[in-house]
């Protein structure tokens, strides 16, 4: 199912964002688990280069609105970049990652924590009162150690990359991922 699931998610996001640039594109949304509740990011890159990147950490709606809304908001809405231009639709390839559900990692300090992540697998999410960030787990094959990863994840949070406190919450999820250079030939 997992590669079938890509086949029909990459296309509806392609829709709905060629919808929002008012480029003519359909997609199949009649497949019956897209009703079901489902959380996703979507990733939207140009030359390997990031181009936008929105999603959701939990499920709460169904997942063709998550994969539409997402979609839509990672070429119009992320605030790191200008909105994306009809013009750039055909150069952009779109990557969609479902999350698992998000588990709380208990752990006494930061070293207990970094020696449970997963390089590779995990996606982590970094809380600290009002700030919060994450990363999914393609993010990993920036760094080669997880310290360097978390660190970063406190950067992108607002937080000094030495910080640590107590409080700190993590909690990481895996993903499924999709990107569009996987099915060439069968999405032209």
């Amino acid at each position: 199912m997992s590669t079938e699931q890509g086949k029909i998610l990459l296309p509806i996001a392609r829709a709905a964002i060629a919808r929002a640039l008012n480029v003519p594109y359909t997609a199949d949304e009649a497949a019956p688990w897209l009703a079901e509740q489902g959380a996703c990011f979507v990733t939207l890159t140009q030359y390997g280069e990031l181009r936008g990147c929105i999603g959701s950490l939990q499920a709460h709606r169904p997942l063709l609105h998550d994969v539409k809304s997402n979609a839509v908001s990672a070429a119009l809405r992320d605030p790191r970049f200008a909105p994306l231009s009809a013009a750039e639709l055909d150069t952009t390839e779109v990557e969609i990652s479902l999350l698992s559900p998000v588990q709380a990692m208990d752990f006494c300090n930061e070293a207990d924590a970094l020696a449970q992540l997963r390089p590779h697998v995990d996606g982590v999410l970094l809380e600290y009162r009002n700030y919060r960030s994450t990363y999914l787990p393609q993010v990993w094959e920036h760094f080669e150690q997880p310290q360097q990863f978390l660190n970063s994840l406190k950067l992108k949070a607002g937080l000094p990359q030495n910080f640590w406190a107590a409080d700190v919450k993590l909690a990481r999820y895996t993903v499924t991922k999709w990107r569009e250079a996987d099915f060439q030939e069968g999405m032209e």
